[in-house]
């Protein structure tokens, strides 16, 4: 991974340049969403031009953001900026074949992410793996460099650093997380709202989803490892979208005694989606992911790889149960 530059240098090239797009990675969630919008709209309030692509588009469960309306499709064709931004991108080819092709023109690349496995592909990089989300990243150089904050980049903040700290709960919530919020709430933020929207405002189809996927959950004999996956089939019959399933991996991660849960999910194009969350910071899921291509973070991991899901699954678990077994020898050679 390339050295950070600094956020007086990413500042500078902020204001030094008139059009950006800000750009996320494919399946966007709310880290995705809420860092492109937050950084984008204090764009907007220092008068510069900003697009904002996915090449997915907004997701259904992130509507009721302000200026998410704003998320665009790209259709391939060359957007005229000077400035492309990739926020919580682990890697460049994550942005998506459209999204890549519209950027070709594009003079500077600044890469914003908190994946430990980022490579730095940016002419500009700031990447901190210790930070629990990019929508922290964005706030820290906002506040640090004096930038304006308006009531769409507060908003998009919070939801961004809330969905991927699992509510404030993942360890990986600091005291800088909640003094972050309560800043947020100082400046206008309306908790009980933008909660009520982000947590409690799903389809009933996740719901069937869900039984669904319970009756494929398998746990390993001692109980360490639960898995389930989600097949075509399935995904047909119940019109899923994608951001149906966003956190649902986090119920079977609850069952006390597992400390590796797993969702396998089978794609349009024959490949396989595995998410990956481990309890036990021992066993480090990105080294698991970094095996089979994919990547991200030591208790929050991902991968696509290639099918069937039969095959992918039985791979990826065996390398997990291989991790398991290894941290068990350590701890029993401490003990003797």
């Amino acid at each position: 991974m390339s050295e950070n530059n600094p956020f007086s240098e990413i500042t500078a090239a902020l204001r030094d340049h008139q059009s950006f797009a800000l750009l996320s990675h494919v399946r966007p969630d709310g880290d995705a969403i809420g860092s492109q919008l937050a950084l984008g709209f204090a764009l907007e309030a220092m008068g510069k031009k900003v697009v904002y692509l996915n090449e997915d588009g907004l997701p259904d469960n992130l509507v009721f953001l302000p200026g998410s309306e704003r998320i665009e499709k790209p259709d391939g064709s060359p957007v005229d900026v000077e400035v492309a931004v990739a926020l919580d991108t682990a890697t460049k080819p994550r942005l998506g074949e459209r999204v890549l092709e519209a950027m070709a023109g594009a003079k500077l690349w600044i890469n914003i992410d908190h994946h430990i496995s980022n490579p730095g592909y940016g002419d500009l990089n700031y990447i901190d793996g210790g930070s629990p989300a990019t929508g922290e990243i964005v706030y820290d150089l906002i506040v640090d460099q004096e930038l304006p904050l308006p009531d769409e980049t507060r908003d998009a903040i919070y939801v961004a650093v809330s969905t991927d700290t699992g509510s404030f709960q993942y360890s990986s919530t600091t005291a800088r997380t909640y003094e972050m919020a309560a800043d947020l709430v100082r400046r206008g933020l309306d908790v009980g709202g933008i909660n009520s929207q982000t947590y409690d405002n799903y389809p009933y189809r996740r719901l069937e989803l869900m039984r669904a996927l319970l009756n494929t959950l398998e746990r390993s004999a001692d109980g360490k490892v639960a898995h389930w996956l989600l097949t075509m089939e399935t995904r047909r019959a119940l019109e899923v979208l994608p951001e149906d399933s966003e956190g649902l991996i986090d119920t079977i991660r609850a069952i006390r005694g597992v400390t590796v849960a797993l969702f396998f999910e089978e794609l349009e194009d024959g490949r396989v989606r595995v998410s990956m969350r481990s309890k036990d910071r021992r066993i480090d899921v990105c080294q698991v992911a970094t095996k089979f291509g994919g990547g991200g973070h030591a208790m929050a991991a991902g991968i696509r790889m290639k099918g069937p899901i039969g095959e992918a699954r039985g791979a990826v678990l065996e390398e997990v149960g291989r991790r398991i077994e290894a941290v068990e020898n350590e701890s029993s050679e401490d003990r003797s």
